[in-house]
């Protein structure tokens, strides 16, 4: 069986594929700069207001291990999120885009 090729020059210039890619790196981004700053507010919040990450919230647990921990959940969040956007709409266009020129 022979593999279907693609002018792949042709669909670089296609405004869907172009709209797609644009949709796909602003979202990423977005969520790129959300994610970075979260993940660096535990080193700087830990320097610069120890006292506020010593406040116990649960029994011997403090604030900051408890931010800490809210790291995983939030990277776990966001990639379901993306999972649900992705398979909602990147992929709904990329279909779209791949059966009009198959």
């Amino acid at each position: 069986m022979a593999q279907k090729t693609y002018d792949w020059a042709a669909i670089a210039k296609d405004p869907r594929f172009i709209e797609l890619h644009e949709r796909k790196t602003r979202f990423l981004f977005g969520w790129w700069i959300f994610s970075t700053a979260y993940y660096f507010l535990l080193p700087i919040g830990a320097a610069y207001a120890p006292d506020l990450f010593k406040i116990q919230v649960l029994g011997r647990v403090n604030f900051g291990y408890a931010f800490a921990l809210s790291q995983f959940f939030v990277s776990w969040g966001l990639a379901m999120y993306y999972a649900k956007v992705a398979n909602r709409d990147f992929d709904r266009m990329t279909r779209e885009l791949v059966q009009e020129l198959g």
